[in-house]
């Protein structure tokens, strides 16, 4: 089966635990106001891959991985290819290596849930938990991430959650408390990471041609990232440096 990809990183340390291989999948539905790949947006976009290339580059790097590590898939949105990530995440435990997706939950098909059920660890974006913000954010409806929340709890997965906070949009002690609450509609929360929002992408913009939202909206101040990471109620981490 063939799937499309971005691009790969290996020896990642940042998009799930310990050392792992991170496939960038390519295609996504979402607009989102702080994208740093928006040149992951167009499906017809990227390099074509095989499964068994992507078990060939797992591979290589699994002398590296421990018990923590394995294989990521991000994106842009990686259940835009669900069927194809199921083949290659099969294809990957059957070597004993584990697997992660990173997603938005901007997409589901009648693939996604294979997707999860065999995934080990689900690292799930939350944009912002209020469905007008959210939509302005994305483009897209929150309701698509609700049926994957359900996705998730009913298959009983662990998730790390990803949140960007952006000065003036979402970085006030309400905006983390309206996080808290809407956490609590996931069973398995291990872990929550805010990434503080950056400007290395827009030079990437202007190469593009595509209008850069955010213009002239500062970098996230990294001590008042860590002074919201304190509100949060789960186990957190407060993280300045690219994002999603």
């Amino acid at each position: 089966m063939i799937g499309k990809i971005h691009s790969i990183e290996t020896f990642g340390a940042v998009d799930g635990p310990g050392i792992r291989t991170v496939f960038f999948m390519q295609g996504c539905p979402a607009r989102c106001l702080y994208c740093h790949n928006p040149d992951s947006w167009p499906y017809d976009g990227g390099e074509k891959i095989e499964v068994e290339e992507i078990v060939h580059w797992a591979l290589r790097g699994k002398p590296y991985y421990g018990g923590k590590g394995g294989v990521t898939f991000s994106g842009g949105e990686p259940l835009l290819q669900a069927k194809f990530l199921t083949e290659a995440m099969h294809a990957l435990h059957k070597e004993g290596i584990k697997s992660a997706i990173d997603t938005s939950g901007t997409y589901i098909d009648d693939y996604t849930e294979d997707a999860i059920r065999i995934c080990d660890l689900v690292l799930l974006d939350i944009k912002n938990p209020d469905p007008e913000r959210f939509e302005i954010i994305t483009g897209r409806k929150q309701e698509t991430l609700y049926d994957l929340i359900d996705i998730i709890n009913r298959q009983k997965k662990h998730v790390w959650i990803r949140h960007v906070v952006v000065p003036d949009i979402n970085d006030t002690p309400e905006d983390m408390e309206a996080l808290n609450e809407f956490l609590k509609k996931i069973r398995y929360v291990d872990k929550v990471e805010l990434l503080g929002y950056h400007t290395m992408a827009v030079e990437k913009y202007g190469k593009l041609g595509i209008t850069y939202r955010l213009k002239g909206v500062p970098a996230m101040d990294g001590a008042k990232l860590l002074e919201l990471q304190k509100l949060i109620h789960k186990p957190s981490e407060a993280v300045s440096r690219a994002v999603l």
